[in-house]
């Protein structure tokens, strides 16, 4: 199939155009060119691969349910064949599709977060392919709340595909992409089409909740936290179950910049950036603004958000951006604890690892 090319914006401050096609407008508004959604559709149809804008990151989609189309996209992507994959589908009423038994937790979640960035690990239903859950007799499954997802979503149902595998968009264990031209740089021709609803607005991966036996629990923490869920559901389990389900994220080596990355609290960032600098290393640093201003390496320091929420949103960005600058080695002011913060501070962990 044809790859749907466009003019792409500039990217800032750089005077070039970004290899990113810009379909449709932004995510801030409501117009979608709805060519371009059926392009994204043919080509699933074709069992090629689309990117695609989630509010967590950006995905590499195929369809769930072509063998061939699955296996295309774990090449593209390097990724191992028992490592599952999370199906992406347009409502809570398409959990019946995949998932043979849905306990009451379940759709009480799914009413609550959906869309939303939580992805439900559930028994698979007959006829569900070894190929997206690792050979295990779970699924996970989400919807997504960005609407150029659900345009996509809902156009593809249409058309008879009623859900679409989309891991993070990126060479497997690398930085999530959150803008289409993260993903072109990236991936480029392996994607047949790349839908650009702009920068992601959660910023870091959904939470992914175990209801497929026992208690719920939680596997891998996001921006929804244990609290969040509890109020909808109750005690959650607090051990960890070494029989739980594999699911995607969750090595110990994840989400890693191809420079080497530490953690250093924040009291220390200063005496380990100069310590660096002394054994020769080039640092680039990304913490708070008074750890930057001290640091002084204004040319590879970029400042960390207070807030917990624009920090996920800006963090992948901001890794890449350092991973580009030419430092031998990104030092990270260890951010705060807490509920809010847990989702960072796991992807924080899997990159430094």
């Amino acid at each position: 199939m044809r790859k749907v090319r466009g003019r792409a914006p500039a990217e800032p401050g750089t005077g070039r155009r970004a290899a990113a096609l810009r379909y449709p407008a932004p995510m801030n508004t409501t117009v979608f060119d709805r060519d371009a959604i059926a392009r994204a559709v043919a080509a699933l149809r074709a069992g090629l691969l689309v990117a695609f804008p989630t509010e967590t990151v950006y995905g590499l989609g195929a369809n769930a349910r072509d063998p061939a189309a699955v296996a295309r996209l774990y090449a593209a992507k390097g990724r191992p064949a028992d490592h599952p994959v999370i199906v992406h589908v347009a409502n809570a009423r398409m959990l019946a599709q995949w998932a043979r038994e849905i306990p009451p937790a379940a759709q009480a979640l799914a009413a609550r977060f959906w869309p939303g960035p939580l992805t439900l690990v559930l028994k698979r239903a007959l006829g569900v392919r070894d190929a997206i859950t690792g050979g295990q007799d779970t699924v996970a499954l989400r919807c997504p709340d960005h609407p150029l997802a659900q345009a996509l979503l809902e156009a593809a149902q249409a058309a008879g595909i009623d859900g679409i595998v989309a891991p993070s968009a990126n060479r497997f264990g690398r930085i999530s992409p959150t803008t289409a031209a993260h993903v072109v740089a990236e991936l480029g021709d392996a994607v047949a089409v790349v839908l650009d609803g702009g920068p992601c607005r959660v910023g870091i991966e959904s939470t992914i909740v175990d209801l497929s036996s026992g208690p719920p629990r939680i596997l891998r923490p996001g921006m929804i936290a244990a609290e969040d869920l509890e109020a909808c559901i109750g005690a959650l389990a607090a051990d960890q179950d070494v029989a739980a389900p594999r699911v995607s994220g969750v090595l110990p080596s994840h989400y890693a910049p191809r420079t080497p990355l530490e953690l250093v609290p924040a009291e220390d960032c200063v005496a380990r950036v100069a310590a660096l600098s002394a054994q020769g290393e080039v640092p680039g640093v990304f913490a708070p603004a008074a750890v930057v201003e001290a640091c002084a390496l204004p040319a590879r320091a970029l400042i960390a958000p207070r807030e917990a929420e624009a920090y996920a949103r800006c963090l992948y960005a901001n890794l890449r951006a350092l991973d580009d600058s030419g430092c031998t080695r990104i030092v990270v002011a260890l951010p705060a604890d807490g509920a809010a913060w847990r989702g960072i501070r796991d992807r924080l962990a899997r990159a430094a690892h």
